[in-house]
């Protein structure tokens, strides 16, 4: 391991593009899941200049008024234009329907593989140049909304480079905010706003020294923004939803699904575990990853990565990991509730940095230091 380096993630605010389709995407999800629990949803959003379009596959005991959602979520995010709203759906494939809802067991809705990460580095148990970019980009829409920084528009983005010494944050190498400003915005006076109200309240945690470089809106004039400057897209922004590039991602984007998808409930199930193990002092940093094969119940492979920091081998960490959590797509919708219309309220600002998500609990803490003691002994006792 490097003793010195610079780690660097990014967030957006809700109303980028891509993420404000991530937030459609999810309301669709959380409507039809409110008429229905057992709904299948594999929902898309794409938005350009004046237009809206929502695909995929719904099956559901009643389908909500889509254009209705997305013509709300629009302005709940901030913008006021007019949208033509295409909605193109079916019914799920019989082929995966049948796959998945077995009478014995529930079958995993896809195949793939789930990563989930913590890390004592910060008290949400995430790296800290992920807590400090989502902070920026949460703290830039409270801005806008609560009217301390006027003459804000919606879309924006930040991002945190944070240079490690001896393996532990040291100073805050760069900043960078991007947001969008009315045209009769003075640029100076913006500067020294987000300075004041953004960006020194954000990284409080570690502050930026003279040497740190602050870019704010480095290209300039940012009036137009949201889908009049860029297409937006559902599943575009994997990395600013899970760990910002410092950890892996299977690949598989999270919003728009139901949680038979393992892309979501896979996900979500493997940050619950590595939260856990770490919350537990079981490691210091830990790397979970679940692989499904589609239609089967059961995870075709678990591994559990402490990164040589685990209080025990890797091998009882998983054995404990085994007997503590059922990771049946069925048992993990139980397990954290994810069969309730909770989706969108969590779409923004990062998947893992919300403290009431269902994945966020480290309840199972104490449960799974006393199954690792079990194990531990039963290896002892051969």
């Amino acid at each position: 391991m490097r003793d010195n380096y610079i780690l660097t993630a990014e967030s957006v605010t809700e109303g980028h593009p891509d993420k404000l389709c991530d937030t459609i995407a999810d309301a669709v999800l959380d409507a039809c899941l409110k008429n229905d629990p057992a709904a299948r949803v594999a929902c898309e959003a794409m938005a350009t200049a004046g237009k809206i379009i929502v695909a995929g596959e719904i099956t559901a005991r009643e389908l909500p008024d889509i254009p209705a959602i997305v013509c709300q979520t629009v302005r709940e995010t901030g913008y006021c234009s007019d949208y033509e709203v295409e909605v193109i759906t079916h019914d799920q494939s019989g082929d995966i329907a049948g796959a998945v809802s077995q009478e014995a067991q529930m079958g995993a809705g896809d195949q793939g593989i789930m990563y989930g990460f913590a890390c004592s580095e910060t008290p949400q148990l995430l790296p800290l140049p992920v807590v400090l970019a989502h902070r920026l980009t949460s703290l830039l829409t409270n801005a806008r909304r609560a009217g301390t920084i006027r003459g804000l528009g919606p879309d924006g983005k930040a991002q945190v480079s944070v240079e490690y010494r001896d393996g532990s944050p040291s100073r805050i190498a760069a900043v960078v905010v991007s947001c969008q400003h009315d045209e009769g915005k003075d640029l100076e006076e913006l500067r020294r706003e987000i300075i004041r109200h953004v960006i020194v309240p954000a990284l409080r945690d570690l502050y930026p020294d003279p040497k740190t470089e602050v870019f704010i809106n480095p290209s300039g004039r940012f009036v137009l923004g949201g889908f009049e400057a860029d297409t937006g897209l559902t599943g575009r922004k994997l990395m600013a939803d899970t760990y910002g590039g410092l950890a892996p991602h299977g690949g598989g984007a999270l919003s728009g699904k139901d949680a038979t998808k393992v892309d979501r409930s896979g996900a979500y199930m493997a940050r619950y575990i590595a939260k856990n193990i770490v919350a537990a002092g079981l490691a210091k940093e830990c790397t979970v990853s679940l692989a499904y094969a589609i239609g089967r119940a059961d995870p075709v492979a678990v591994d559990i990565d402490a990164h040589q920091t685990g209080e025990y081998p890797e091998a009882v960490l998983e054995q404990a990991v085994r007997a503590v959590f059922d990771l049946t797509p069925s048992d993990m919708i139980r397990a954290l509730g994810l069969d309730r219309p909770i989706f969108a309220r969590f779409c923004n600002y990062g998947h893992f940095t919300h403290q009431d998500a269902p994945w966020e609990q480290t309840d199972m803490a104490a449960t799974l230091m006393d199954a690792c003691k079990q194990m531990s002994q039963r290896v002892r006792n051969g």
